[in-house]
């Protein structure tokens, strides 16, 4: 044990300083604002009551409408075998690339005042709920597959030989499986939702503003720290809540024990029928916002002058480089956080901390702390790095976790030291895990937008605020440059969603 600890701290010394630095500190600075007074002034205005039930409310529909749509997607992912099926388990993962501005552009696209679909929607709570969608049936529909495999076949084959048809089947055996699967997808759906700032800032509108957005109008328009402090301790408390939830839930869910139902090819009408529904409802809610945006930036004419701009490939260079610094920063607090994690059971806890703060509360906790660093670049690199280097923590550390013991132990027998058994025999191993972690925050960085834009000077302009620079003003011209810069962005964060390792396989998607 005393030869470890040395070991311990010297690995859990830069991340836990990083967190203490930019999380710790910036929450801690916010307790001398507000006070007892103002909390019930707040919940006892009708304004702020309504932010916080339609914040609740959209956050509670999404979780359930998911729910609903997620499981006959699911049930046909994990009991049917038919052509393109891999390739649509790897296109689950396209809407955790793409950043929430695409996304909602996507949206905008469809039902905005300039609309393919249906003109006229952009004053409706609708817009915010399929946005919502977008992102996040994946997330039930992967939880929801990989609780489909964990069911026991010897289960199935028990329920069929005593007469049982396919709902009770479904109803007796497997939803019991499912359930803490889908609770914990639900509560990870929440924290998304109800903490989300991107889309409810672009389809929300002012009548369906959620919390988050609430907190940056008093920011940015009214300076009323206050105000805006006491939203930000209620977020936290609310998201800590569903984070906490989704922690017990996940470790309720078990791997599968025994053999798992072989999948078959669809040989009924109504299986069929399922195959049918669940290309619709995936085509309709997580593919056609991004055609939309394809097709309308093909069809933007002039617009596509943008790009000759001198701002525009300031913005490109701007995203690339400090995705670029936010990507090797992560790379190497996700890999010394996921060590200490190995050995430390507080740094295990504590993975997941910045998934629990929004963007918004990091970047305004950072502002009050350290209010002479505001026009410093490097605080915002630093908050660029914070939420990325989770993503690769997770991954390496679950990795890391699957691995058989006697792996580093075979290694030390034959003589290999701690450095040569991590370079010969953890590194090859946890080098996938490591690579999809990577991808996903690079992909954080491409398409961050509240850090960014709370803090970004002119000279530090991104894609994601130049998009919302042109759609702030009026005209339909700026409306199609906006849409041809979100093109752009799609772009980029397309060919992060090509750089998926290709070997992950099966367990990837789960994860």
């Amino acid at each position: 044990m005393m030869k470890r600890l040395p070991t311990t701290l010297a690995l859990s010394a830069l991340p836990a300083l990083f967190l203490w630095t930019l999380a710790v500190v910036p929450l801690w600075s916010m307790l001398g604002y507000g006070g007892r007074t103002l909390w019930h002034e707040m919940f006892t205005d009708a304004y702020y009551q309504h932010r916080l039930l339609w914040t609740v409310v959209q956050a509670a529909c999404t979780v359930v409408l998911t729910w609903l749509l997620s499981l006959p997607c699911a049930w046909t992912l994990a009991r049917l075998q038919f052509t393109g099926k891999t390739l649509i388990l790897r296109l689950l993962m396209l809407p955790f690339i793409m950043p929430t501005l695409v996304a909602g552009m996507g949206v905008l696209a469809l039902f905005g005042e300039h609309g393919l679909l249906w003109r006229g929607w952009q004053d409706t709570p609708a817009l915010l709920l399929y946005g919502n969608l977008f992102f996040n049936l994946p997330v039930a529909v992967r939880s929801a597959y990989q609780g489909f495999l964990t069911v026991p076949a010897h289960r199935m084959a028990a329920a069929q030989t005593l007469g049982a048809n396919a709902w009770r089947q479904f109803w007796h055996v497997e939803l019991p499986v499912l359930r803490p699967w889908l609770a914990g997808a639900g509560c990870l759906i929440f924290l998304y939702c109800f903490s989300g700032f991107g889309l409810a800032l672009l389809l929300g509108g002012r009548q369906y503003a959620t919390v988050e957005v609430e907190i940056y109008q008093l920011i940015a328009y009214e300076l009323d720290m206050e105000h805006a402090a006491v939203l930000v301790w209620l977020v936290l408390a609310i998201t800590a809540g569903a984070g906490i939830l989704n922690a017990w839930f996940g470790r309720q869910t078990k791997a599968a024990e025994w053999r798992p139902v072989a999948p078959k090819a669809p040989s009924s009408l109504h299986q069929y029928a399922l195959l049918a529904l669940t290309a619709a409802l995936l085509l309709c809610c997580c593919a056609l916002p991004l055609a939309a945006i394809a097709w309308q930036a093909v069809q933007a004419g002039s617009a596509w002058r943008i790009l000759a701009d001198s701002d525009t490939w300031t913005a490109v260079g701007n995203t690339l480089r400090f995705s670029g610094i936010a990507l090797i920063g992560a790379a190497a607090l996700g890999i010394l956080h996921a060590a200490a994690a190995r050995r430390s059971a507080l740094f295990r806890s504590i993975t997941f901390l910045p998934f629990m703060i929004s963007p918004v509360c990091l970047t305004f906790g950072a502002l009050l702390a350290y209010p002479q660093h505001a026009g410093s670049l490097h605080l915002l690199l630093a908050l660029y790095i914070l939420m990325a280097y989770p993503f690769v923590s997770k991954d390496v550390l679950s990795a890391w976790d699957a691995l058989p013991r006697h792996y580093a132990a075979a290694a030390r027998t034959n003589g290999a030291n701690a450095l040569q058994t991590a370079w010969h025999v953890l590194r090859p191993l946890l080098t996938p895990a490591l690579r999809r972690g990577m991808t996903f925050a690079a992909a954080t960085g491409i398409g961050e937008f509240a850090a960014t834009l709370f803090l970004s000077r002119p000279e530090w302009q991104t894609l994601t605020t130049l998009i919302y620079e042109h759609l702030g003003k009026v005209g339909q011209e700026n409306y199609h440059k906006a849409m041809v810069l979100t093109f752009v962005l799609m772009a980029l964060a397309g060919t992060v969603f090509l750089c998926l390792d290709q070997k992950n396989g099966r367990d990837g998607y789960g994860q």
